[in-house]
This record gives structure tokens, sequence and C-alpha cells, in this order.
């Protein structure tokens, strides 16, 4: 009986030992590991010369691991069969596939991926360095990639360098890979390392195929025609000694490098000119269908119908004619069925990028047929006419005739905008389908004056490019009611279909209701546009600069604005991307870098100087949607627990 006790008081401490054992993590353990992992050699030596073997093994004080290496993780020169990256306990491996260049300095870029395994600590920025010759390379180039459209900071752009020496040809950005490169963080800075000295053209590609060389026109690039001649100096820099996240203990001035140039900005863009190919066709309901091509179409295809006549289609294309709708006005087609055979003739950009004509023969079929808009339509008579019996019932009177209005198909129309108007504003007229003809003798404009109505005129003129909308024009008096009248079919759609007679009120503000804003642009001239922009950097207003520089914004409601401008200088009115082929830089972007905040009755004024302040500060932080990396720190866990441990007590 006494060894049994005995062996039940052994188990029992022998589980309360375990237990104890597990809870080795717990908060009242030692202290956290706070320090990064620190190299304590590595093979080949970092800077080693007359390398010749492609694997690489780094050795680290901690277990470490790499956070988005795919990310994160340059190597050049740049690696065609991607190399392998691997973190494997106390030791980071890389293996290079590609074949070793003779007297090629290589870098492996590791940013700030390496951390160790236990508590996620950041090393910081590290970059692993060898020759495959006597002599090491150490020039670096940096600078930033920005979107030329709108100085957005571009994250993840391939950026590098090609030698300027006798032998280079603008070519070699299409046919041979990049010598040197980097990647842009999320701030859209880079930073080339390991250059030869000598000079070089630098390039920027969004590289969608992982050759590093422009072989795609879907591609974003940048590109700048100045020689990049790399150098370096002595400098100083000051670095703070922090006691803690408030105050500091001293100020050390420490020597070091300074590599130039550090100032470079490439504005990335894509090219206009893209492959012309027939994106995707649609048909959505039985009345038309669309065409979706890859680009701007500047020869409409030929369509011929197989099982319709083609002669009953009526076109309604966008601005730049790569969404080319077709109504089928032929109804009693549509009504009869819902699949359209055809033969297509369109230009098309073939293999070797040359555009051709190509002959398609496809059917389209649509995606609601017409016996469910039948269907559906039957429904709502039927649901129509039972409330008006309800109705009757209800009153116990019969109710005066009215006609069913879902057994006439209308044209819908919508006017914009409703309720009150600017008087620097017209009138948009806008219709469920493409505009055929257009009365405007059942077409009334009121002013309201001491409870009478005047007839005003006006004039109606289609919408640029758009073929369901028509523009109202007329002299608006500010702080005055109006009222449009549309008697029925008015307007009428290419189905045949018209409107319904409608009213509707307008009240256009009062002058005292906006703001004014002048202003004055030093440094530019007269091919500068300057547009204002609401906070998500969307276009509100714009204005072309007068001689003197001066740009005038009339009739602007109180809010908070911000401004772009750019240098027009083909004159179209729009912004105009680049072309690599012909040396062609996209048009100059510039930011007002603070908000103009307009308020009503007021005139603001203020000076601008485009090119007064760098690209790279120029876009209020704001606008910018493409945030900075997140910088890496140790969490400081120690300093946490002991703060929770004061809570406590």
């Amino acid at each position: 009986m006494r060894k049994i006790a005995f062996y039940i008081l052994f188990i029992h401490a022998l589980i309360l030992t375990i237990v104890s054992c597990a809870n080795i993590g717990s908060p009242d353990g030692g202290r956290y590991d706070e320090e990064p992992p620190v190299v304590m050699g590595a093979s080949p030596a970092d800077k080693a010369v007359n390398v010749n073997t492609p694997k690489i093994s780094i050795l680290f004080n901690e277990f470490v691991k790499l956070s988005n290496a795919n990310e994160k993780v340059v190597i050049s020169p740049p690696q065609l069969e991607a190399a392998n990256v691997r973190a494997d306990g106390k030791r980071i491996r890389v293996t290079l596939y590609d074949t070793l260049q003779a007297n090629t300095t290589y870098t492996v870029d590791f940013s700030d991926a390496i951390e160790d395994n236990n508590e996620s600590n950041p090393m910081g920025f590290y970059t692993y360095s060898f020759s495959t010759g006597a002599v090491i390379d150490t020039m670096e180039v940096s600078g930033n990639v920005l979107a030329a459209e709108n100085l957005e900071p571009v994250k993840g752009m391939l950026v590098g360098l090609h030698k300027a020496d006798s032998t280079y040809h603008d070519s070699l950005f299409r046919t041979k890979s990049l010598i040197r490169v980097s990647r842009t963080n999320g701030s859209g800075h880079f930073s080339i390392k390991g250059i030869a000295p000598g000079k070089y053209r630098i390039f920027a590609l969004q590289d969608g195929d992982g050759d590093y060389r422009f072989s795609q026109k879907s591609e974003d690039i940048a590109f700048d025609t100045t020689i990049i001649v790399p150098y370096s100096k002595p400098d100083l820099r000051m670095d703070t000694c922090w006691r803690d996240s408030i105050y500091y203990d001293s100020i050390r001035v420490v020597p070091y490098t300074h590599y130039f140039p550090d100032d470079i900005v490439l504005r990335a863009f894509k090219e206009g000119k893209q492959d012309l190919h027939l994106l995707k066709t649609e048909r959505q309901v039985p009345d038309y269908f669309t065409l979706y091509f890859t680009a701007p179409v500047d020869t409409l295809p030929v369509i011929r119908g197989l099982n319709f006549d083609e002669s009953c289609l009526y076109l309604e294309a966008s601005e730049k004619n790569d969404t080319l709708t077709y109504w089928i006005t032929d109804t009693t087609f549509t009504h009869r069925t819902d699949t359209l055979e055809m033969e297509m003739q369109s230009l098309d950009t073939d293999s070797t990028g040359v555009i051709v004509w190509r002959t398609d023969t496809f059917t389209i079929v649509s995606r609601k047929p017409w016996a469910k808009i039948k269907e559906e339509k039957q429904k709502q008579i039927d649901e129509w006419n039972k409330n008006r019996e309800k109705m009757a019932k209800k009153s116990k009177t019969p109710l005066p005739y009215e006609a069913n209005p879902h057994e006439q198909d209308f044209l819908e129309v919508k006017l914009s905008p409703t309720g009150v108007l600017d008087p620097n504003k017209n009138v948009d007229i806008k219709c469920n389908e493409a505009i055929a003809s257009v009365d405007t003798s059942l077409i009334h404009l009121y002013l309201q004056r001491d409870s009478n109505l005047f007839e005003e005129p006006f004039i109606l003129l289609p919408t640029p490019n758009n073929a369901r909308s028509y523009t109202l024009y007329a002299e608006w008096e500010p702080d005055m009611k109006y009222t449009i009248i549309l008697d029925s079919m008015a307007i009428t759609g290419v189905l045949g279909h018209g409107n319904r007679k409608s009213k509707t009120d307008l009240r256009v503000r009062r002058l005292d209701e906006f703001g004014t804003l002048i202003l004055n642009l030093v440094n530019a001239d007269t091919t500068m546009i300057v547009q204002l922009l609401n906070s998500s950097d969307k276009v509100v207003n714009q204005e072309r600069a007068s001689a003197d520089g001066t740009v005038l914004f009339y009739y602007l409601k109180p809010e908070t604005y911000y401004m772009r401008c750019f240098a027009d200088t083909n004159g179209n009115g729009i912004w105009d991307t680049g072309e690599f082929e012909t040396n062609t830089q996209p048009e100059v972007v510039s930011y007002f870098p603070k908000p103009m905040n307009v308020r009503a009755g007021w005139d603001v004024e203020q000076s601008w100087d485009v090119y007064g302040i760098p690209v790279t500060k120029q876009k209020p932080l704001v606008l910018t949607k493409q945030k900075a990396d997140k910088v890496k720190t140790p969490r400081d866990r120690n300093k946490e627990r002991e703060a929770e441990k004061q809570k406590k007590k």
C-alpha cells in the first residue's frame, strides 16, 4: 500500500515538472531578444575578387528568415534564370544558375528582407557583393521613379543601366538585357549598386516577361537621354543616438562615401501605340452589341450580316473608337432571334507588329434573351393591373381611365443636374439609347419671374463623343428659377422609342455662393494647362494659362482644392504620353504642393513657380495613393512587458 502511494506521489511530481517546463515562454521568463542578426562571415567573402563559384553562403549569429524575398531581393547583373535564394538555419544560401560573366561585379541586394527567426528583428538594409575579376566595382546611382501622368511613386519597377560607350544604340533597350538593375520601393526610390566607372544610360521597366528589356508594348517604361557618369566623394552625416523614443543622448558626426548622381528622376509611362486586337464582344440585351479593341481604331471595321441585314446597324463609337456599340434598329429581327451571325473585317496587329486586315466570322448571343425580357414586361403589366384593381375595390368607385405605362416602351430621359445649377454650367439630356432625332419645337425653357413663366432662347447640341446625350445651352441668370419641359416625342431613339412628357425645375445659384481663384504662373508659358483636383486626385475643372501666365477659375464652390498642371506642347488640350521609338518624353506634369481653400464670396490669388520645387516633393501626401514602405524596427517587447507589469501593480 505504501509503495502504491509512493508511486502516485512520484507521478504527480513528474507531471508538475513537465507542466512547469512547458511554461518556459511565459511573460515571467527571461528578456526577449531584440538584437538584429549579425553577419559572422560569408563564402565567398563579402567583396571577394576572382570568384568562380555560383554558390554563396552567408553566416549569421542566429537563425534567420527572409521576408518577401521575391519582391525585395535583387541580383545584379540580372539573372535570366531566377536564382535560388533561401534561408537555411543560421545561413542564407544563394545559387546562381546563369553562367558567371568574366570581370564582373555581382551584387545581391537584400534590402530589408533579412530578419531573425524568433522575434522578426530586422537586420536593416544589406547588400552582399563579389567580383569574378581582380577588381570589385563600388559605384552607385540612385533616384526615384514617378508616374509621368500624376507623379505617383511607382513601386516594384525595374531600373537599370546600359553602357553608353561607342557601341551603344537606343535599340539595346529593346534587344539586350539591362546590365545592372535595382527595383523601386514604396516611395519609388531605387539604388543601383556595384557599378564600374564609365558612362551609362538609365531606363525603368515594368518587366512583364522577365527578360530585362523592353519587349512588350504593354510594359510601362521610363528613359532619360542624359549620360550618367557615376562618381563619389567623402561626406559627413549626423547620426542621432537616442536614449528612448523622446530623448537623445548625443549627435555623432559620421564620415561616409557619398555616391552620385543621387537625384535621378524617371517619369514612367505606357506608350499610346498599343498592339491592335479585338479584345472581346459583348451583347447584354438583344437591342445592341459592343466590340472592344485593345487600342484606338483609325479605320472602322466592316461588318456583313450572315443572318441579318447589316444596314440596320447604327454605330455608337467612343472618343478613340476603341469601344464600338452597334444598335440593331430592325426590332422585328431582335424579337425573332437572340443570335447574331456575322463576318467582320477589321485592322489587327500581326506577329511582326504590322497592322493588317483580318477577317473573322463569329456568333454573338444575347445574355438576356428576348423571351425573358417579354416575360418580365408582362409581369410588370399584370402587377400594375392588380394594383389598379385593389385601389378600385378600396375606393369602391370606378377609377378614371389610365393607360398601363408598361404596355408601351418609352425612351428613358434624365436631365443633369437637377435641383440647382451653376451659372457657368449647362444641362445634359441623357437617354438610355442612342438618339436618332430631336424636335426642338417640343422642348421649352421657361424663366420664372414673379410667378410668371417667360420662354427663353436656348441652343441644343449633341454632346461630343456621346451618342446618347444632348446639351442644352442658355444664358442662366444667377439666383433665378427655370423650368424645362420636354413634350412627348421630343426626342426619338434609334429603336423608335420616344420620350414621355416631363417637367424639370432648376434654381441657378447666387454669385455669392462661389469663390474665385486667380493663379499667376512663374516660369511657365502659354502651353500650360492647370487642373483643379479634388481630394481623390480627380479633375474637377481645367483652364489654359494666358499669355502672361494668368489662370482664372470662376464659380468655384467653397471647398479645398489641389492643383496640377502640364505642358500641353502639342496644343490638343489633353495630357499626352511618350514614345521610346521617337525619343518623345511624356508631357511634363507638376503639382502645387499645398491645398487651396476657396471660400464663398472671396477671391484667392496665388503665385506658383511651376518648376521651383523638386518634382519628388511636389505631390501632396493626401493625394498620394502609393504610400512609403513601413520602416522595420525591432519591437520593444521588454519595454511593453515592463509597462504591463506597472499597470498591474
